[in-house]
């Protein structure tokens, strides 16, 4: 915010003393001669003023987004996983914990919901997973049944940090300009719904990018003083259903452990593995 605020401060400044100076009659000469239609501005001032706010304040979230994915070394969150299904309105949730860790050029993570809620009523439902050393388990609670896939090539590591590959769209640690080559990113004003102290960001994927058939847009909320990622809006390309990712009492660097992404040992379950497949 401060960058943008200075930009815009300083872009101002800049638009001030050129009126100024136009508006001053030179030494020697009489009134300056009003300036035809042809040479009037064809830019309103408010307009180019407020491209290049909203300019700065992009570039400014962008950066401190960059900024602190690469210095995270874990975090841990409450999260709330929505679906709204936009032509019916019903939504349904699940609410649990998610739990990240970059660890020797690769990533892990761990989403434990325990909680399931469809409408106004709430359930309990257990399903857990956790992905690392390219292995992603599938564990559900009340079926007894646990899937063990191989999603990387035995060796092979993940950013899940990275647009695109990780489970949430998270656009931290990114370089501004690979944001810019892959959406077209608008800021969004506050609206009473938004989580406090938020910026809203809305990316749009550009033709022909790997994102242009997954998702309509992106929207993400970052929070002012962590500089975090708080909720994140996925819509579908066909604008039927909205996923919603809700991230609270987000704590970072926290020195996770092995045995936070450990499940707890099950007996009597249906266990099933399947190899990676090209």
């Amino acid at each position: 915010m401060r960058s943008a605020i200075v930009l815009a401060l300083g872009t101002l400044l800049n638009l001030t003393g050129c009126a100024s100076a136009q508006g001053q009659p030179q030494q020697g000469s009489g009134t300056p001669p009003a300036q035809s239609p042809a040479t009037m501005p064809t830019t309103p001032v408010a307009t180019t003023l407020t491209a290049t706010m909203d300019a700065g304040m992009i570039d400014g979230t962008l950066d401190r987004l960059e900024k602190v994915g690469k210095a995270l070394n874990d975090f841990t969150a409450d999260a709330t996983l929505t679906t709204i299904d936009n032509l019916s309105g019903d939504e349904t949730a699940r609410l649990g914990k998610v739990y990240f860790q970059t660890l020797n050029d690769d990533s892990r993570i761990r989403v434990s919901f325990d909680t399931y809620e469809k409408g106004d009523r709430q359930y309990e439902q257990k399903i857990e997973y956790v992905l690392q050393k390219g292995v992603l388990t599938d564990r559900n609670y009340e079926t007894k049944v646990e899937v063990r896939r191989q999603v990387l090539k035995p060796g092979e590591k993940t950013n899940l940090l990275k647009l695109g590959e990780g489970p949430f769209p998270l656009p931290i640690g990114q370089d501004k300009a690979q944001v810019h080559e892959l959406f077209e990113v608008t800021p969004i004003a506050a609206a009473p719904s938004d989580p406090a102290s938020t910026m809203h960001l809305k990316l749009v994927p550009k033709p022909d990018t790997q994102f242009a058939d997954k998702f309509a847009s992106i929207d993400v909320w970052v929070d002012e003083k962590t500089d975090f990622p708080v909720r994140i809006d996925t819509q579908d390309t066909n604008n039927t259903s909205i996923r919603r990712t809700k991230l609270e009492n987000v704590n970072m660097n926290a020195g996770l452990k092995d045995v936070d992404f450990q499940l707890e040992a099950v007996q009597g379950w249906n266990v099933k593995t399947e190899e990676y497949a090209e």
